[in-house]
């Protein structure tokens, strides 16, 4: 079974970022996530959606 989310230390791994900077990321809204708790998650599809916005609106 996959996992709908990713944890924000995922999240800095695939992107090659720091995970403070990650987190900063998340908590301004930059990145798409959900707060559960004191966790955060980001869901995988909200996520790539994001990044291949991301990219293309970059590139162009």
């Amino acid at each position: 079974m996959e996992l709908l989310t990713y944890t924000v230390e995922e999240v800095a791994a695939m992107l090659g970022t720091a995970r403070s900077a990650t987190y900063e990321a998340v908590r301004e809204g930059r990145i798409p996530a959900v707060r559960m708790g004191r966790r955060w998650l980001i869901p995988r599809e909200r996520f790539h959606a994001w990044l291949n916005g991301a990219t293309t609106t970059d590139a162009a």
